[in-house]
């Protein structure tokens, strides 16, 4: 547990440490880069345990395809792509200017700063951590405090790894959040739910700090009328519960033409069956995190029965001896707009299927709401596809599968409106965390001295100023 007055004090070490060296060589942020990576590889075992800790279960595959693997993967890219991002980028100069030059210098920020959510424990502290350390910066890290196995574990290996001064790990409650929060970082990210992002900003506005916020939201998935169904509930079924729906770009929900809604109901049954032939008991299925996250779930999908939804259980609950429990994967069919289950992110098993007219009610649907941090759409069609691209907003689209633009490095992360501000991932995250800084370099002999006082207006017409 960190206190406000250590806290306070390793901020300070990492500012002192990036004004001693504000510019870090190439090789330097590639050896952070390299041992970022090794951290994560030679520890993978360790991770994968502790996270499985604290969910009372985590799908072994799970953990290794959404937490060590994007991490690697990211820091390979940036290694391999930072002397190329790290180059200043040369701009074209107005023709009354020349033969000035100008340029724009990619410069570290400083401090960064990253609120880690827990749904993806160690991927979403490390991600944005690659793309801080490339930028030149220094690094510290809040990780949630509902992962308590796994928040230790990153504080253990970052301090055999790296210097506090380079990157440093703080632990502690809610209180501690709020108050790395109110630390004057040079850029903050947070990743979270919008109620907590918006008290997030409030306490970054008072020292001017830029943020990054991830924020999710209502994720729809849009089935075309050409497509094919067993492969949209197959590609679905798979985004949807992965880590047990609790993922921020996981679908919220399915807009289908009502008359094929039925036939994708029974496509959901065995996709499903086919998934996870034990059901819940299944190693391959996991666990929702906390018995908050679970109080909430339960309360929204029994609001649902209440108000006489069709629930279709695909499933039975499993409660672990351990603690935790595992929350089967469960369709909702047509449920009211005035829902919780409707109004809010869902963040777990529970899949609403609408029955929608045709394309044009599912677009009009999805704009009615919040822009969402994806999309994802079911159509081959070419017409369909520049519709749904042209005609709506969100954070990132995927045709004809879910979930994998977040794992493509050169594609930039990110939401838009209640789903965030901001973007991360690869060269994008590189220049979120950089300031890119305006160069204008004056040649020996020039004519801007014609432009003195006192004007020529004969002078000024020739220029056509």
């Amino acid at each position: 547990m960190t206190d406000a007055r250590e806290l306070h004090a390793r901020f300070d070490a990492q500012r002192r440490a990036f004004a001693a060296e504000p510019y870090p060589s190439l090789a330097t942020r590639r050896d952070r880069l390299a041992r970022l990576a090794a951290l994560t590889r030679h520890h993978r075992d360790e991770i994968i345990a502790a996270i499985a800790e604290d969910f009372g279960h985590r799908a072994d595959a799970e953990s290794r395809l959404a937490e060590i693997t994007p991490v690697l993967q990211a820091a390979r890219h940036a290694r391999r792509h930072l002397r190329r991002w790290m180059r200043p980028r040369r701009a074209a100069v107005p023709w009354r200017l020349q033969p000035g030059r100008a340029r724009v210098h990619r410069q570290p920020l400083g401090v960064i700063g990253i609120l880690a959510p827990s749904n993806y424990p160690w991927n979403l502290a490390w991600l944005p951590a690659v793309d801080a350390l490339a930028a030149g910066n220094r690094v510290l890290i809040k990780p949630s405090e509902f992962t308590p196995a796994t928040s230790a574990l990153m504080a253990k290996l970052a301090e055999r790894y790296f210097d506090t001064e380079e990157l440093d790990i703080v632990t502690g409650d809610e209180e501690t959040a709020r108050a790395f929060s109110a630390l004057p970082f040079d850029h903050l990210l947070f990743t979270g739910n919008a109620r907590v992002g918006r008290e997030v900003a409030r306490a970054a506005a008072a020292n001017l700090t830029p943020i990054t916020l991830e924020l999710g939201g209502k994720t729809p998935a849009i089935v075309g009328s050409d497509a094919d169904l067993t492969h949209a509930a197959e590609r679905i079924a798979f985004g949807k519960w992965l880590n047990a729906g609790q993922t921020c770009i996981a679908p919220d929900h399915v807009l289908i033409e009502a008359s094929r809604l039925g036939d994708f109901v029974e496509a959901m049954r065995k996709t499903v069956s086919d998934f996870y032939p034990k059901g819940c008991a299944s190693e391959d299925y996991s666990a929702v995190l906390g018995d908050r996250q679970q109080a909430r779930l339960d309360a929204m999908l029994e609001e649902a029965r209440d108000h006489g939804c069709r629930v279709i259980d695909l499933g039975e609950r499993v409660e672990l001896s351990g603690g935790g429990v595992k929350l089967p994967p469960t369709l909702v069919i047509d449920p009211t707009e005035g829902l919780a289950l409707m109004r809010e992110e869902i963040f777990g098993p529970w899949l609403p299927i609408l029955g929608m007219r045709d394309l044009d009610a599912a677009i009009a649907h999805v704009n009615a709401g919040p822009r969402p941090l994806a999309l994802y759409a079911f159509t081959h069609d070419a017409e369909l596809r520049r519709k749904v691209l042209e005609a709506t907003h969100s954070g990132g689209v995927v045709f004809n599968d879910t979930l994998w633009h977040i794992a493509v490095p050169a594609l930039p992360f990110g939401g838009v409106g209640e789903s965030g501000m901001g973007a991360y991932q690869g060269k994008a995250g590189f220049l979120r965390f950089s300031l890119e800084r305006s160069v204008f370099i004056q040649a020996r002999r020039n004519g801007v001295g014609l432009l003195n006082p006192p004007y020529r207006r004969w002078l000024l017409k020739v220029l056509g100023l």
